[in-house]
């Protein structure tokens, strides 16, 4: 068994609205069955017009507002209106109440389920393919920037003797989204080999509560880029609004680290001058061009980083600067004189081996064979 849902009463009091708007307590079945009586008899005298729906309202208790929301107003009023009035002096007399009649236009008819539904209808009824009428029906709806469409078609298709249903989709469909804006259709093809139905669901965006889109509104406004200012303006102004450094009041409460001597606002410091914490640093003593060792590509610089420290330890790290500046000559010097020893060693020791190899050459030669007549055989 399938546990389908109806996609417009899933959504009834969040998206979308009854077409029957009314209360009643004691007389709710003759309500209920005028409610019906009434659209059976615009559907029947209306059958042409392209009927995709039709609301009831009840002000009062012997009152009836129909609206009838049609794709082809022209033939629902006639010439002069002679159509409405029959109909409306029909309705009352089976009513036995006041009706009045209101006419709305469906703009897009491509994107009205039912329409889309009825379309199709006609076309089976005129023995045209149903798969082909289906992608028309579909192509149409998406070209009228619907967002997704789905169309079932099932019965007797063709004239098969075996009942089937066939499908088309494009686009998507969120039947789970509650404020997605669905329309559902169901209509039925009424053909000389039996009834073939026909279900349309039209997908045509979402439909946010009135909250939600003003709270989007007024972020978006909240959102919108400030108006840039020239460069002067800004200036001025931040001129304006800061005081100099030397000249900001300091609060009681805050222990004062050292006395800063007041100067103009764009003046700084020399680095020689600058105090951190009440003690001066030492000035950095210039260096020669010269004094910089010059670095071997193999080898490995001695001079140690250079860590945080407090104020009071600024000379030590520079006497371990000059101290790595002094050692750094004398790595240069060991290796120059170590390079050119060794290869005194392997000019020295290369023709020693050559004169070895020389003198015994002739040594393994020179051993005689055997006498023949010693007794000894090859074998042996």
């Amino acid at each position: 068994m399938g546990h389908k849902v109806h996609p417009t009463g899933f959504r009834l009091g969040v998206v979308k609205g009854w077409q029957s708007r009314w209360y009643a307590e004691r007389d709710y079945k003759d309500l209920l069955a005028e409610d019906f009586m009434l659209r059976k008899t615009i559907q029947k005298e209306l059958a042409n017009a392209a009927i995709s729906r039709i609301e009831i309202e009840r002000a009062a208790a012997n009152q009836v507002s129909v609206t009838i929301h049609t794709a082809k107003p022209g033939i629902v009023i006639g010439k002069s209106g002679e159509k409405v009035d029959r109909l409306r002096t029909m309705l009352e007399a089976k009513t036995k109440k006041r009706v009045r009649l209101n006419i709305v236009e469906i703009r897009q008819p491509e994107l009205d389920a039912y329409l889309v539904g009825r379309s199709i209808a006609e076309q089976l009824e005129k023995r045209v393919s149903f798969r082909r009428a289906m992608k028309q029906a579909v192509q149409k709806t998406m070209r009228a920037n619907a967002k997704g469409i789905r169309v079932i078609v099932g019965g007797r298709l063709g004239g098969a003797e075996i009942a089937r249903s066939e499908k088309e989709v494009e686009g998507k469909i969120p039947l789970h989204t509650l404020r997605a804006d669905i329309d559902y259709g169901l209509t039925e093809a009424h053909t000389t080999f039996g009834v073939i139905g026909i279900k349309v669901w039209i997908y045509k965006g979402d439909i946010l509560p009135s909250k939600r889109r003003e709270g989007g509104e007024a972020q978006q406004e909240s959102a919108m880029p400030f108006t840039p200012r020239e460069r002067g303006e800004t200036g001025e102004r931040r001129g304006e609004r800061r005081a100099p450094r030397g000249a900001r009041p300091q609060s009681g409460d805050r222990q004062q680290r050292g006395e800063r001597p007041a100067r103009a606002q764009g003046e700084r410091a020399p680095r020689g001058e600058r105090t951190a914490q009440g003690s001066e640093r030492t000035p950095r003593a210039p260096r020669a061009q010269g004094d910089r060792p010059v670095r071997q590509p193999g080898e490995r610089s001695t001079r140690s980083r250079r860590t945080e420290s407090p104020a009071g330890e600024a000379p030590v790290v520079q006497e371990a600067q000059k101290v790595a500046e002094i050692e750094a000559p004398a790595v240069q010097d060991v290796q120059e004189i170590e390079i050119p020893a060794v290869q005194d060693t392997q000019g020295i020791e290369a023709p020693a081996v050559q004169d070895i190899q020389e003198i015994e050459a002739p040594e393994t030669q020179a051993t005689p064979p055997p006498a023949p007549g010693d007794g000894t055989t090859e074998s042996e």
